[in-house]
């Protein structure tokens, strides 16, 4: 997995599936369905994000630990999402709100892991949720999903 593009595509099968569904709990039971962490599409994924930061295009910014990048900028293609890659081990990242909500996939690369409290797969945030990103028990790999890349970081 060597580009942009073609990250896009895989993620563009789960975009499809979200289409205009709002963001709430009955959207993460349907991707934890449609998509289950020990997939193909979550392994691709999964696989395009290793080889994306050992190259160079995917997580290039750090600040306090914390490594992290816009890969995709919102595109009709993916129903205006963008998408996000952050890398964290054992830290709470900026308080930020989610205007029209994120979608999550937690990608645990210590098994013990856990993104906000939950293990590998997805976690769904509605709109105007506010929280401080926080990986605990070893390293992990966060996916998210914006729609129209909205995001507004908060005062802690």
């Amino acid at each position: 997995m060597g580009s942009v593009d073609e990250f896009q595509q895989i993620i563009k099968t789960v975009t499809d599936e979200i289409g205009s569904r709002p963001l709430d709990a009955s959207l993460q039971a349907r991707l934890q369905q449609a998509f289950p962490y020990d997939g193909e599409t979550c392994q691709r994924i999964l696989a395009a994000c290793k080889s994306g930061i050992n190259d160079g295009w995917m997580c290039k910014y750090e600040h306090g630990g914390l490594r992290y990048g816009r890969v995709i900028k919102p595109l009709d293609a993916l129903n205006g999402y963008s998408v996000d890659v952050v890398d964290m081990h054992d830290m709470a990242g900026p308080q930020h709100c989610h205007p029209m909500g994120e979608i999550d996939l937690i990608m645990p690369l210590d098994s013990t892991a856990k993104f906000d409290g939950q293990a590998a797969g997805w976690l769904v945030y509605g709109p105007d949720t506010v929280h401080s990103p926080t990986v605990s028990g070893g390293r992990a790999l966060v996916l998210y999903l914006l729609p129209q890349g909205q995001i507004r970081f908060t005062e802690e």
